[in-house]
């Protein structure tokens, strides 16, 4: 099963994301959920398994919201 672990509306953010998973070995789902005009809104979704490995990497990041 697939949880949530983040959302965003900045794509940078969700790059950043993307390899600091890539580089921990974590595969990660990306979940467009809303798009209006110019802006969408992205969830990342990450293995039940793997929920407490990527909070760890989350707390190490410092992304800008």
């Amino acid at each position: 099963m697939w949880t949530v672990i983040y959302i965003t509306q900045n794509k940078s953010a969700l790059d950043k994301l993307r390899e600091a998973f890539e580089k921990n070995s974590i595969i990660i789902k990306v979940r467009e959920v809303n798009q209006s005009g110019d802006s969408s809104v992205f969830e990342v979704l990450v293995p039940e398994s793997e929920i407490s490995q990527a909070h760890e990497i989350l707390l190490d990041l410092q992304i800008e919201k």
